[in-house]
């Protein structure tokens, strides 16, 4: 009797064994294969991911693609190791430097550097940021506006990368590696409008997707004053009336600015250099919290104030 059963005893072991193996191979050929094709990660799953902010960038001048001695070229360099070390899937950028009739997307594989500036130094016509398109978070971003009631989003399959999206990306990630779309701004419209696009566009969060807008706490070309070391008073009442509007949380008062705010109007004689907060300070949620991240000021009267926007989790 022992004889018999011993064969079998051995054979039920090997079996299990064999089982064993089989599953702890298949899981980490699984394991492998996600890993290393990140494309396989569907949304839900990016959603348990990583809930990323949302991020204001005064991108101020262009000189700041080359000058060294501005504070925010070093606050951007320092973008990763210090600000946010997260890495996006992609990034969604609202530039000032945009303005449509009506929302679009840029929809290529591979972005174009734009030298949307004049007379500046030849060096930064030669400056190339290539990073990749997003043709995916395009379409995306299309479905969102459009189920928001947004009728009319256009994509636009030829525009590249403007200064306000390169400039400060160049800095934060000088690798160009990651996919990069960018979304218009409506120059005729409201705050309000603005704010509610970028509610639109909070479930990008989810989905590791990076929103920045790009623009500038005051801008004001006009009223610059190269020579001078100070700061001309109307623009640093107006500065500081957005960071107190903005750390309390009285975003329906920087929905209205216009009304609200000391020397709006010379501030921003035209509004397309805060519209992307709107967007930013909308994707967070009414419930975001705002943090200054950056202040800083050119030519007296160009405010580098950037604004980091943290979701309730």
């Amino acid at each position: 009797m022992m004889r018999q059963k011993i064969p079998v005893i051995a054979a039920k072991a090997r079996n299990f064994f064999l089982f064993f193996f089989l599953i702890n191979s298949v899981t980490l050929f699984i394991f492998i294969h996600y890993s290393a094709n990140p494309s396989n990660v569907t949304r839900g799953q990016q959603s348990r991911l990583s809930v990323m902010d949302t991020f204001f960038i005064s991108h101020g001048s262009p000189t700041l693609s080359i000058d060294e001695s501005l504070p925010a070229r070093g606050f951007l360099q320092a973008w990763q190791a210090k600000v946010f070390s997260q890495r996006p899937n992609s990034i969604l950028v609202i530039s000032a430097h945009w303005d449509t009739d009506f929302p679009s997307v840029n929809v290529v594989q591979r972005n174009d550097t734009i030298h949307d500036f004049y007379g500046f130094p030849k060096q930064m016509y030669d400056l190339k940021y290539p990073a990749p398109g997003a043709p995916e978070l395009a379409k995306r971003v299309k479905d969102l506006l459009k189920a928001s009631g947004i009728k009319h989003v256009n994509e636009d399959r030829k525009r590249g990368l403007d200064h306000g999206a390169w400039v400060p990306l160049m800095l934060m990630y000088p690798e160009a590696d990651i996919p990069v779309c960018q979304l218009s701004v409506q120059m005729h419209h409201t705050g309000t409008y603005h704010y509610n696009i970028g509610k639109a566009l909070a479930p990008l969060k989810e989905e590791g997707v990076l929103i920045i807008g790009s623009g500038s706490a005051t801008h004001n070309l006009r009223a610059l004053q190269f020579e001078s070391s100070s700061i001309s008073s109307w623009a640093l009442e107006f500065d500081n009336w957005l960071k107190d509007a903005l750390l309390e949380g009285s975003y329906e008062d920087v929905n209205h600015y216009e009304q609200k705010a000391p020397h709006a109007k010379k501030a921003h004689p035209w509004p397309e250099h805060i519209y992307p907060l709107h967007v930013a300070m909308g994707a967070a949620g009414a419930n975001a919290k705002a943090e200054l991240i950056h202040s800083s000021w050119h030519y007296g009267a160009l405010s580098y104030s950037s604004y980091r926007f943290k979701t309730s989790r």
